[in-house]
């Protein structure tokens, strides 16, 4: 039987990422989760995250799961050895060959053939597959490997689970940091407001400056909602992480405007191969669909059974261990070659090579999705550190703005509607510079978790 050409798999990465210079072979994939994170509230959620999360506890199962299988496949290649014991009574007729012969042929001399005859026994019984072509310790093997893949993609639940967590962290810091600056433009607005009244009254401005600034107090107030909505939302999704009901999270959001994200170092490509638990569990599914290729083509071969029995047999119990008389044992051996149905084997043996075809595809995918990940990630922080940078300067110049204008319209320089449009940019861009800060520490955990980090 032709075997279907399989490529193999290729662990040719590029030497770097995004065409870099050479670097340096230490990667912080390879660093532990409480060395890389270490806010004590953030380690804290990880920690009972990792003990109740109903995903990585389902994954748990499944690795059991697939250590019974080893253990199942094992028991396949050794011999199956039962005791039994068994009682019968049968009354053949007159007119058979086993009945005539009971009527010519006394058990005992002078003493005829009971009726029913009956019959006692027991015994040890034992059959055993010879296992030539190693088709059964294949069997074994791949389901060994599968184990191995499991465990690895309970690895990658691990660096997933820890990496959600920790984003939703810091959109949580971030959220809390947004809400404290539009309670503070609140109460600038308010006062605003308050300033505009004492100006129409005294003629300065009309009621359409008094509308318009009451309605920009009514804006912030609806955004404050909907920042606390998200709080909420966000809180709620840890907590559905860490596998509880619904609480408040402890945090400190002061903390948030310190945060510097760490300085990450990638080390090489192919550290990939190592690092990462989707590419050694896609490394481990190939080992196995390559092993399930040779069990499928042993099916054209003979296989050779042995089975044998030894025990006591008797038409009376208390003959039954009467020896040698009542001894019984028996041997076979059987060789059988498949004949009719080869053209199903042969689609068992095309099912196999699809597969294994498919696993090696796949372990390409992962590969070539890890070196992605690492290299848009590696870009991202480069460029939201340059647009941080820009961000800051913009919220440096509109706070300025927000004073001149200020000054400007208590001295009737300035148009209200400037003064306007002034706090509305001016809180924008601070909601920005936070969102562009939280966006930064989401791709240094995001690297992390590219880069294989999270599951040691």
């Amino acid at each position: 039987m032709p075997e279907l050409v399989v490529k193999n798999e290729s662990r040719r990465v590029p030497t770097s990422y995004n065409n870099a210079a050479a670097q340096d072979t230490a990667s912080t994939g390879r660093v532990q989760w409480k060395q890389f994170f270490t806010d004590p509230n953030l380690a804290s959620l990880i920690d009972t995250a990792l003990q109740n999360n109903q995903e990585l506890n389902i994954a748990l199962q499944e690795i059991q799961i697939a250590r019974n299988e080893v253990q199942i496949r094992k028991g396949e290649y050794l011999p199956f050895v039962g005791l039994g014991a068994r009682a019968d009574a049968a009354r053949p007729g007159r007119y058979t060959l086993q009945g005539a012969t009971e009527e010519e042929i006394n058990i005992k001399p002078e003493h005829r053939n009971p009726e029913p005859l009956q019959n006692y026994q027991i015994g040890a019984f034992a059959s055993w597959e010879v296992d030539i072509w190693h088709k059964l310790r294949n069997a074994r093997k791949s389901a060994a490997l599968r184990y191995l893949a499991t465990v690895e993609g309970r690895n990658f639940t691990v660096t997933n689970l820890i990496a959600e967590i920790a984003n939703s962290y810091y959109e949580l810091l971030a959220l809390d940091n947004q809400l404290a600056i539009v309670r503070q433009n609140i109460e600038l607005q308010t006062n605003a407001l308050a300033l505009v009244r004492l100006q129409k009254e005294s003629a300065r401005v009309t009621e359409l400056a008094v509308q318009r600034f009451e309605a920009q107090v009514h804006n912030t107030r609806s955004l404050q909602y909907n920042i606390q909505q998200r709080i909420t939302e966000t809180e709620n999704r840890i907590n559905f992480l860490t596998g509880r009901y619904p609480r408040p999270i402890v945090r400190n959001d002061a903390s948030f405007n310190d945060l510097v994200p760490t300085t990450i170092q990638t080390g090489v490509p192919a550290q990939l191969m190592l690092n990462r638990p989707d590419i050694r569990q896609a490394e481990q599914n190939l080992a196995a669909a390559k092993l399930d290729v040779q069990i499928a083509r042993a099916n054209f071969y003979p296989a050779l059974r042995i089975t044998g029995s030894a025990g006591f047999e008797a038409f009376k119990p208390a003959l039954l261990f009467t020896t040698p008389e009542s001894m019984l044992y028996s041997l076979a051996g059987d060789l059988v070659a498949p004949l009719v149905n080869r053209n199903g084997i042969k689609a068992v043996y095309g099912n196999a090579n699809a597969l294994q075809t498919q696993a090696a595809y796949n372990y390409e995918r992962t590969v070539l999705n890890a070196y992605v990940e690492v290299a848009n990630e590696l870009a991202n922080i480069n460029n939201l550190a340059s647009s941080y940078n820009e961000k800051a300067q913009e919220v440096q110049n509109l706070n300025q703005s927000v004073a001149i204008s200020n000054n400007l319209f208590r001295s009737a320089r300035a148009d209200y509607t400037e003064v306007l449009f002034t706090q509305r940019d001016a809180l924008e861009s601070k909601f920005d510079l936070i969102e562009t800060k939280m966006q930064q520490l989401n791709a240094m955990v995001n690297v992390y978790r590219a880069l294989g980090g999270g599951w040691q």
